[in-house]
């Protein structure tokens, strides 16, 4: 199909490569155009592939999979990073939320979950296992401290937001997806101690968080 949603595989296992590559082929709707065995190797296929959906372990020799997220999104690479993992801890899920994954799944998922949720991660919509996003809604309603320092990504997300970007255009800017935009701006307003944007942007500039604002 020329329609058919176009997967690389990133998985340092050879048999999980092959069963994942071998399920989604047997299905009209996925093209499997490539598998990678590392995080540098994936950032090489996509560039060169172009697939529209990343299924990303994390785990891995050489480069891991929070790394190739990072990268993929520094070069630009428009395809949609969903991880499969079998790691649920904050450690592992967060660092991969904010590098810029659209869904995280663990490798016990239904085949019918994954299906799902490798379709919801090509339209960009986020697409999380249930603990996953549990661990998630837990995060939102207990924020980071407000003493905490901006990460490099709230940074980049606040700076947009100053620039009078919305939610969706920093989402596309950024190529993460609007949730994990507001996120960020929840992690933000707890930091900043403020409870809005215009609030979040008028503190980052009075502690020296973004230069000096521009005049009109």
């Amino acid at each position: 199909m020329s329609d058919a949603i176009k997967l690389l595989v990133v998985d340092d296992h050879p048999v999980v490569r092959d069963g994942l590559s071998s399920m989604f082929a047997r299905d009209p709707e996925f093209t499997v155009v490539g598998e990678a065995s590392d995080g540098a190797e994936a950032v090489r296929l996509a560039e060169a592939l172009a697939p529209d959906v990343i299924l990303m372990d994390l785990r891995m020799a050489g480069m891991d999979g929070v790394t190739a997220i990072g990268e993929l999104a520094r070069r630009g690479v428009p395809a949609r990073v969903l991880v499969l993992t079998t790691y649920d801890t904050d450690s592992h899920v967060l660092p991969a939320i904010e590098a810029g994954a659209t869904g995280y799944l663990l490798k016990d998922a239904p085949r019918e979950e994954l299906v799902r949720a490798v379709r919801s991660a090509a339209r960009g919509e986020a697409a999380l296992s249930p603990s996953v996003a549990a661990r998630l809604m837990s995060r939102l309603r207990t924020p980071a401290p407000s003493t905490g320092p901006l990460s490099q990504r709230e940074l980049e997300v606040l700076r947009l937001v100053a620039a009078s970007h919305s939610n969706r255009k920093a989402a596309a800017r950024l190529f993460i997806t609007e949730a994990t935009v507001k996120t960020h701006l929840l992690n933000i307003y707890a930091k900043l101690d403020v409870n809005d944007r215009a609030s979040a942007v008028a503190e980052a500039y009075n502690r020296g968080l973004l230069g000096t604002p521009e005049r009109p």
